[in-house]
């Protein structure tokens, strides 16, 4: 099977799928999504590398791709206290995209050309999503950013793909087909989300952002994160919850601070 074509495959676990029960679908689905491999290889030390220089990360993705890498982008400031920019998740269609389909965007890569022009910068690093890894807006970001970024990834399930050909580092996670027939919001999209956790975990630790396996650079904007902050204060220090919270509050709700004090 062409490797172009194996996430548009026809799975032949899924055959009958309509008659099958909740259960039997739900099982399936499970059964598919944990054949997902677990390597990033070579990504993680190119970004820690390039933070390390004042660089960023940006995802240019279309569809699922790109609501994905919008939204591990947009979960680094509050979980790792890094500036909104730190990673910058770029999708074909803008926001819109986000909520609504907007057909025919990911076929327009001077689009991918001038969004990823716009913002990128040297020693960046530019990560391009894309299941079939054949998207031209997402191939015509990576090539934006060829003679600007310090790097450019690939995260792609198809090796033979041109994702996987143009991108300096390419993360190749073969899922096979899928259960229901093309449906790359499916295995290839958990596996897009696995590899994007690895991605910015792995390089927020290494980036000195955690202490152990606490998030003390964690801004606590709510309820739930403050308790959360005091329980991290309280069990690091051996202070009582009163004493944890107001050293927290005299520290400007900062866990690291409050934990250095």
């Amino acid at each position: 099977m062409s490797e172009e074509r194996k996430t548009e495959a026809r799975n032949p676990k899924a055959r009958g799928l309509e008659a099958f029960t909740t259960r039997q679908i739900l099982e399936l689905m499970n059964d598919e999504d944990a054949t997902v491999p677990a390597a990033v290889r070579a990504a993680v030390e190119a970004i820690v590398a390039a933070i390390a220089k004042g660089g960023h990360v940006i995802y240019v993705g279309a569809g699922t791709s790109g609501r994905l890498g919008v939204l591990d982008a947009s979960e680094a400031p509050p979980t790792f206290g890094v500036e909104p920019d730190m990673f910058h998740g770029i999708i074909a269609g803008g926001d819109t995209a986000l909520r609504s389909s907007i057909e025919g965007a990911e076929d327009d890569a001077s689009a991918g050309r001038r969004d990823v022009a716009a913002v990128v910068r040297k020693n960046d690093v530019i990560v391009g999503i894309s299941a079939s890894g054949r998207a031209p807006y997402v191939l015509g970001g990576l090539e934006a950013g060829k003679n600007v970024a310090s790097a450019t990834v690939g995260i792609t399930c198809n090796a033979g793909s041109q994702l996987a050909q143009a991108a300096d580092i390419p993360i190749v996670v073969d899922v096979g087909p899928e259960v229901l027939a093309g449906s790359s919001r499916l295995k290839a999209g958990t596996a897009t989300k696995l590899v994007l956790n690895l991605l910015s975990t792995a390089a927020m630790i290494r980036a000195g952002r955690t202490r152990g396996d606490l998030m003390i650079d964690v801004r606590p904007t709510n309820a739930k994160l403050r308790e959360r902050a005091v329980r991290m204060v309280r069990d690091e220090t051996g202070l009582s919850e009163g004493d944890a919270r107001a050293r927290l509050e005299a520290a400007g709700w900062s866990v690291r601070k409050a934990l250095d004090s």
